[in-house]
C-alpha cells in the first residue's frame, strides 16, 4: 500500500501538532456588536453591521447577509495552502519579509505608502512601494508583547534582553565597568501580607513534603467550612493558592494591596536610601542606591517582588560615573538596612465608602536576603539571579488561574465569578474602582489590581530594553543585503514613506504556519552557535555575540 506524503508532517515536529490541529477550519469567532451604527465592511454593502467576526485576519464588521457565508465557514486544508504559497516564485522574497515577525504569534501588518516629488511641479503624488514591502504589499512587525501567555516569542526576546540588562549590572558591559562585581549586592524577595487561609505545599529543610494545614480537631470558620487539610500538595495541583473559605478572604483587601504594591515599593527605596545616606555621612563619604526589580504574581493571586539591590560609590564632580563603595559598608550592612527599611515603611490608602479609615499597606512577615556573588562560593549566583529575573519578567496572572485583557463593562461579567477565588478578585476590584480615588481598580481589574510595570530599574543600574533593541536592529540592517549599484549619475529625488494599519496576525494559517517554521529552525541555530561557543571559549558571557 502506497503512503502519500504529508507536507504538514516537518511543521508538526517544529510547531507541534496541536497549531496544525486548531487551524484545520477557517474558524470564526462571532462577537456581538455594542455599538449599532456599523456598517457592514463587505464589497459595495452599505447595510448596517449586527455582528463582528474575529478571524485570522482580524475583525469585521458584517450585515445579517454577509454573515452566514463566514460564520459558517469553509474547510481549508493547510496542506494544500502550504504547498501552494510554497510553489509561488516569489515565496523567498515573501519569507525575508515573514522573518522579520521572528515566528511572532500575532503580528502587525503593516501596509507601505509612498509620495514620490515632482521636482518640475513640487507635488506629491502617490508612488509604487517596491520592494518596501513583500509579494502581499504588507510587512509584517512583532507584537513585541512581554507575556509568555500571549507571545512565546517575544516574551522569549523580552526575556533574553532581560538577562542582558540584569548580568550587565553585576558583571559589567554594555556602558558598566567591571568594577561592579567588587559592589556589595543582595537579592531580596519582599512578599505580601496574608489575606486568608489558603492551601499550600510546606515542605522540610530536606525537601520532604509535609501537610497542608494538619489540626487534630476540627477547625471551622464563621461561615462553616473546615479549615483543615492534611493533605500533601504536589507543585502541581490546582488547589493551591485557593482560600479554605472564600467567604472569609479578604478579596478587597487584596486587590488594594496589589493596586498600591508600586507605592510600597516606592516609599520603601526612599527609606532605604535615607538610611543609606545617614549611614554614609558618619564615614564621610556618599553612596548611592541601584537595582532591578520585577513583580512576581503567587498562585493566591498577589505579587511578591523580586529585587536586586547594588550598593554603589558616589562621585560628586561626576554623578553619572559609577564607582566602588567603600569596604566599611559590606553587604551585611546593605541587609541590615533593607531589613528596617522594610519594617518601617507603610502607609493608608485613600478612604473608600467601604471602607472610611482606608487600607493599612505595609509589607509581609517573610523577607528573604541573599547575598550575590560573583562566583559560584557565594549563597547565590550571579547567573542564577540574572536567569530569575527574566524569567519572571514574562509571567503576568496565569498562574492565578485568570487571563484576559481589558475588562469593561460589558465583559467583565464574564470573568467576575462569585464561585470562584479569581472571579471574587475580579469583582472586588470593579465594585472599588466605582469609586474615584480608586478608579485604576476598574482599568486594572484584568491584572487583579496591579498596575505597576513587571520589571523596572533605577536609571544608573545599567543600560537600558531601548538601547538592547537599538543595537540589534543595527546588527541585523548591517547583515541585510544592500543593493551596491552606483547612484551616483541619478537625480536626486524626494520619497516621503509612511506606515498604514493592515491588521493584526497572519493573513492565512498557511503563512503562520510556515513563517512559524522558518523561525523556529533560525532560533535552533542560534542555539546551536551558542553552544559551539560555550564549548570552544568556556564562557557563557560570548553568548551575547548572537542576537
Amino acid at each position: 500500500m502506497t503512503t502519500t506524503p504529508d507536507p504538514v508532517g516537518p511543521l508538526r515536529d517544529v510547531l507541534g501538532a496541536t497549531i496544525v490541529a486548531e487551524h484545520r477550519a477557517s474558524a470564526s469567532e462571532v462577537v456581538p456588536l455594542i455599538r449599532q451604527d456599523r456598517q457592514c465592511g463587505a464589497a459595495a454593502c452599505a447595510k448596517r453591521a449586527v455582528v463582528a467576526v474575529e478571524d485570522c485576519r482580524g475583525r469585521r464588521y458584517l450585515c445579517a447577509e454577509h454573515r452566514r457565508p463566514v460564520c459558517a465557514g469553509t474547510i481549508v486544508d493547510p496542506a494544500s495552502a502550504l504547498v501552494a504559497r510554497a510553489a509561488r516564485p516569489d515565496f523567498d522574497r515573501w519569507l525575508s519579509r515573514a522573518l522579520v515577525a521572528r515566528g511572532c504569534a500575532r503580528p502587525v501588518r503593516l501596509r507601505p505608502s509612498m509620495l514620490r516629488a515632482n521636482p518640475a511641479t513640487g507635488e506629491l503624488p502617490p508612488a509604487p512601494a517596491g520592494d518596501a514591502a513583500g509579494p502581499d504589499g504588507i510587512i509584517y512587525k512583532a507584537c513585541g508583547d512581554r507575556r509568555a501567555s500571549v507571545c512565546p516569542t517575544c516574551a522569549e526576546t523580552y526575556r533574553a534582553d532581560t538577562w542582558q540588562l540584569v548580568a550587565a549590572g553585576l558583571r559589567g558591559g554594555k556602558g558598566v565597568p567591571d568594577t561592579v562585581t567588587a559592589h556589595p549586592a543582595l537579592f531580596v524577595t519582599l512578599t505580601a501580607p496574608s489575606f486568608g487561609v489558603v492551601h499550600t505545599r510546606r515542605t522540610t529543610g530536606t525537601g520532604r513534603g509535609l501537610p497542608c494545614r494538619p489540626r487534630r480537631r476540627p477547625s471551622l470558620c464563621p461561615h462553616g467550612a473546615d479549615l483543615r487539610c492534611d493533605r500533601i500538595h504536589t507543585d502541581d495541583e490546582a488547589c493551591l493558592g485557593l482560600p479554605h473559605c472564600l467567604d472569609c478572604y479578604d478579596h478587597a483587601g487584596q486587590v488594594v494591596w496589589n493596586a498600591h504594591a508600586g507605592e510600597l515599593w516606592r516609599r520603601t527605596v526612599i527609606g532605604l536610601r535615607r538610611i543609606l545616606t545617614r549611614a554614609a555621612r558618619q564615614h564621610g563619604i556618599q553612596v548611592r542606591l541601584s537595582y532591578a526589580k520585577v513583580a512576581e504574581f503567587q498562585r493566591r493571586g498577589i505579587v511578591h517582588l523580586h529585587a536586586l539591590l547594588r550598593l554603589d560609590g558616589l562621585d560628586l564632580a561626576d554623578p553619572e560615573r559609577i564607582t566602588t563603595p567603600p569596604s566599611c559598608l559590606d553587604a551585611a550592612f546593605l541587609a541590615d538596612a533593607v531589613r528596617r527599611a522594610v519594617a518601617d515603611t507603610s502607609f493608608t490608602t485613600a478612604q473608600h465608602r467601604c471602607r472610611p479609615e482606608g487600607w493599612r499597606v505595609t509589607w509581609g512577615d517573610q523577607l528573604d536576603i541573599r547575598h550575590v556573588q560573583l562566583r559560584e562560593r557565594g549563597e547565590i549566583t550571579d547567573t542564577a539571579v540574572a536567569a530569575y529575573l527574566a524569567k519572571y519578567a514574562t509571567k503576568s496572572t496565569e498562574t492565578t488561574g485568570h487571563v484576559s485583557q481589558r475588562l469593561t463593562g460589558a465583559t467583565v461579567k464574564l470573568y467576575a465569578d462569585p464561585g470562584t477565588h479569581a472571579g471574587r478578585l475580579v469583582a472586588a476590584c470593579w465594585t472599588l474602582g466605582a469609586d474615584s480615588d480608586h478608579a485604576g481598580l476598574r482599568r486594572w481589574a484584568h491584572m487583579l489590581g496591579f498596575g505597576g510595570h513587571f520589571s523596572t530599574k533605577s536609571r544608573r543600574y545599567s543600560t537600558t530594553l531601548r538601547a538592547l533593541r537599538a543595537a540589534r536592529q543595527a546588527w541585523r540592517r548591517r547583515r541585510e543585503v544592500v543593493d551596491a549599484r552606483d547612484h551616483s549619475d541619478e537625480d536626486t529625488t524626494l520619497v516621503v514613506g509612511f506606515w498604514g494599519f493592515a491588521g493584526i496576525g497572519w493573513r492565512t494559517t498557511a503563512d503562520a504556519l510556515l513563517a512559524g517554521t522558518a523561525a523556529a529552525l533560525a532560533r535552533e541555530r542560534r542555539r546551536t552557535a551558542r553552544d559551539e561557543i560555550r564549548m570552544s571559549t568556556g564562557r557563557g558571557e560570548a553568548c551575547a555575540a548572537i542576537s
